[in-house]
């Protein structure tokens, strides 16, 4: 396939080589030679502002891919069959499809001035996807599913190459164990807080687990090994390794060998990555000091990360991440609510708004993470159920990668999430029987 443009600009080759890849696993090849492009006796696609010949596929572009700054884009938005589209334009398409996009995956709404949330990331409530309620759509992937099916009527002999629907099931390691290896400090202050507040079932859970009678609350690492095992799933996990505890950082310390030890055990059976903490979001060093960490306890160098609470500034975060030697990142995603931040079911490659520059660090968006479900929506498990169906039923639509977050916690014995984990395996079964 051959693109025309007057003009070849970083941002116009960046998102013809995400679309590229999509439509035929390899870019789009991109020529400002006229002649050439006249030549051309394939499928080809006429990214001008004028209508070269009948047999193309005529898109006339908006500004922003021929754009050097960053400032405030005027977005209306409106329907297109069951769908929204927004930078409208004239051709075969009914809005520029290219920066569009674009517009969403670069996040370049991250880049103007917005209002955080309570944790100081950028609040979804800014978002486009939010306002105009398309949030809980990988619009990206409904949008290149409707651009291959007009390709394929203009262009026959085109080949157009289809992905397949994937599942990557995902854990935060952020609390390993409720009560064990936690230090006596920290066991003594949990107690007087339970005294206080009357807990004295917890009190007597805390000493049977304490002295071996009793599993501790956190500990689901066996079960969720017999659920990976019975449908084949191939998960990634994500350890949080802070050098010292904050208010965030809870897990116990990495100096423990109780936490060295459970990082290796997965990382025998699993793919394994570090969870940045809070306090390496004010001290980027620290990333590089806990990816260490993690790669000594599984013998292996750590190359994926995602960042806890999902803290994420743009374009630091994802900086501080490559140099730190990290090359996939799944962290695109909200911490607040659940959804497609970037609009997208699909891998794709940083682009460095700001810098103007193609990045090698692949990002993996997530869309669903029960804590979203249970602490920010306040779900019932069987809410939960529902959401994750039909998170399930978008993605298997595009035939996109679905990401799922979930924790340790969760799908343990710990009363708060009574009834989550049930769910969890309901949702396991119903799409292992559906053969993904």
């Amino acid at each position: 396939m051959l693109l025309y443009s007057k003009t070849i600009t970083p941002r116009l080759q960046y998102i013809c080589d995400f679309i590229g890849n999509d439509l035929t696993g390899r870019s789009i090849s991109i020529t400002t030679d006229r002649k050439l492009y006249e030549k051309e006796t394939g499928a080809r696609i006429n990214y001008s502002d004028t209508q070269i010949t009948q047999d193309e596929f005529w898109l006339k572009p908006h500004s922003l891919l021929f754009e050097k700054d960053i400032h405030p884009q005027v977005i209306d938005c409106f329907e297109v069959a069951e769908y929204k589209g927004f930078f409208r334009t004239n051709g075969d398409f009914p809005f520029d499809l290219l920066a569009a996009s674009f517009y969403l995956l670069s996040r370049y709404e991250e880049y103007m001035p917005h209002q955080k949330d309570m944790y100081g990331r950028y609040g979804h409530e800014n978002s486009l996807a939010f306002r105009e309620d398309f949030l809980n759509k990988p619009l990206i992937n409904i949008w290149l599913r409707e651009f291959k099916w007009i390709l394929q009527q203009k262009f026959p002999s085109f080949s157009i190459h289809h992905s397949a629907f994937t599942f990557l099931p995902t854990y935060d390691i952020d609390e390993a164990y409720s009560y064990k290896h936690k230090g006596w400090k920290r066991a003594a202050g949990a107690v007087l807080k339970d005294l206080l507040k009357g807990e004295l079932k917890k009190l007597e859970l805390r000493r049977k687990v304490v002295n071996g009678k009793a599993q501790d609350p956190f500990d689901s690492y066996e079960w969720m090994d017999s659920l990976h095992d019975e449908f084949r799933l191939k998960p990634r996990y994500f350890f949080l390794v802070a050098q010292r505890t904050s208010r965030y950082d809870r897990n116990i310390l990495p100096e423990k060998a109780a936490l060295r030890v459970l990082i290796g055990r997965h990382a025998s059976k699993y793919e394994i990555g570090v969870h940045p903490s809070w306090q390496s979001g004010d001290e980027p060093s620290l990333i590089k000091a806990e990816k260490t960490i993690v790669g000594e306890a599984t013998g292996f160098e750590i190359v994926s990360s995602r960042q806890h609470f999902i803290r994420l500034a743009l374009p630091q975060t994802y900086r501080h991440l490559t140099e730190a030697g990290i090359k996939e990142d799944f962290s695109m995603g909200y911490g607040s609510i659940n959804g497609f931040k970037a609009s997208v079911a699909s891998p794709f490659y940083w682009y460095d708004l700001e810098r103007e520059e193609i990045t090698g660090l692949l990002l993996f968006p997530f869309c669903y993470m029960e804590a979203n479900s249970f602490y920010e929506q306040n779900y019932s498990p069987l809410q939960a159920l529902e959401e994750m169906r039909h998170y399930y039923n978008e993605v298997k639509n595009v035939k996109g990668m679905l990401i799922t977050i979930w924790h340790n916690t969760f799908l343990g014995t710990d009363k708060r999430f009574a009834g989550w984990r049930d769910v969890y395996e309901t949702f396991i079964k119903e799409i292992a029987g559906k053969q993904y």
